[in-house]
């Protein structure tokens, strides 16, 4: 193992040969670890694993999220093992595991044992045309123990961020004339400005034929639950955090019929600023993410069954991550919002002012799209 954490042995080889062989003629899809294959949602965040390929889509239909290295990686698997814990009595956490994707604990592959995942719900997987947008949160994206050139490079990568309190990080929006996806990435979100960021926002409701202004109000309202459960809880401090925001793009469902998936490989890439596409009790003990010295995972202990998997804090049941048909939805399930990314949640006594004034100017711009 290298000194960043980092494994290669001879079975990611191995792998790393097999995905060349399905990148060859055109594949797209690369079956990696236990036949699991690369998340094809994925609008941001970290790219790590074999090949950087980032999260991965387990055959059972839930995403794998590779820890990443300490203190981050088990900081987060420290949250959400505690969330999610069965013994947990803190209201305040379990009102919090509803704006969450469900936690199925962790996850070691068989070919590559020392590599360990985080298990989560696929909050896209129950919509047909899911169109997705990543959105970083809060006036600062450093925590308290970042160094001051980390907080310099972070001011720099978006400097209004102190201002808006939010940031677009990526986005995925489905086009219903052709069929294909739109994407924009994190160069997109930083070139917006304060004159600009309602456009940026109101790009990812926009079908090509119409503002899905439904979903706006849906997505407002969710937004605004979250926004409660931070306005009532002064125990814990969110950094780099983000909203993932989901919502139906398919016009009209019938019989909850299966559509066409849309054509692979159709994917519009908007990225470089340059293309100009602006058009466990009562109280959680969180002390160990505090220091910097976090041994690698040794602090949760997991068992192995037949198929690699690792027991966690929630029963993983087949209703719940199980390859079965997509449900009817009703108005509330047309969209999702959900928090994500935990790797700098620290331990406080006050409100979390930064992560709330985030929330409210992301809500006071989606209420200013319904508007006009």
């Amino acid at each position: 193992m290298s000194a960043d954490g980092q494994i290669m042995d001879s079975s990611s080889r191995t792998l790393e040969k097999l995905e060349k062989g399905n990148n060859k003629n055109g594949s797209v899809k690369q079956v990696l670890l236990d036949g699991c294959v690369p998340f094809s949602h994925q609008v941001a965040g970290h790219k790590c694993g074999i090949s950087n390929t980032g999260v991965l889509q387990h055959p059972d239909g839930t995403i794998l999220k590779q820890l990443q290295a300490p203190p981050r990686g088990p900081r987060e698997m420290n949250f959400y093992t505690q969330v999610f814990a069965k013994d947990c009595t803190d209201k305040k956490l379990l009102d919090l595991q509803q704006h969450l994707p469900k936690f199925y604990g962790t996850w070691r592959p068989r070919e590559s044992p020392h590599e360990l995942y985080l298990k989560l719900e696929d909050v896209t997987r129950r919509f047909l045309r899911p169109c997705i947008m990543d959105v970083k949160i809060g006036r600062r994206s450093y925590d308290p123990f970042a160094s001051q050139e980390k907080r310099e490079e972070q001011i720099s990568k978006y400097p209004l961020m102190e201002e808006i309190g939010f940031l677009l990080l990526g986005m995925r929006v489905y086009q219903i004339d052709s069929n294909r996806y739109i994407t924009h990435d994190q160069f997109y979100g930083r070139s917006l400005g304060k004159d600009s960021i309602k456009n940026g926002l109101t790009r990812f409701f926009h079908n090509g034929q119409e503002l899905r202004r439904h979903a706006v109000s849906l997505i407002i309202s969710k937004i605004q639950s979250i926004l409660r459960w931070f306005e009532s809880q002064t125990q814990l401090h969110f950094y780099a955090s983000s909203l993932l925001l989901v919502y139906e793009g398919s016009p009209h469902r019938v019989n909850g019929s299966k559509h066409k998936p849309a054509e692979p490989g159709t994917e519009h890439q908007q990225g470089e600023p340059q293309s100009n596409s602006n058009n466990s009790h009562e109280t959680l003990s969180f002390q160990s993410s505090l220091t910097h010295s976090h041994p690698y995972c040794h602090d949760v202990q997991h068992e192995r069954n037949a198929n690699g998997k690792c027991g966690g804090s929630v029963a993983e049941k087949d209703e719940e991550i199980g390859m079965g048909d997509k449900k009817q939805f009703g108005q509330e399930e047309a969209v999702e919002v959900k928090m994500i990314d935990f790797a700098h949640v620290f331990p406080s006594n006050n409100p979390d002012e930064s992560y709330m004034y985030g929330l409210r100017n992301l809500l006071s711009t989606l209420e200013q799209i319904l508007k006009d």
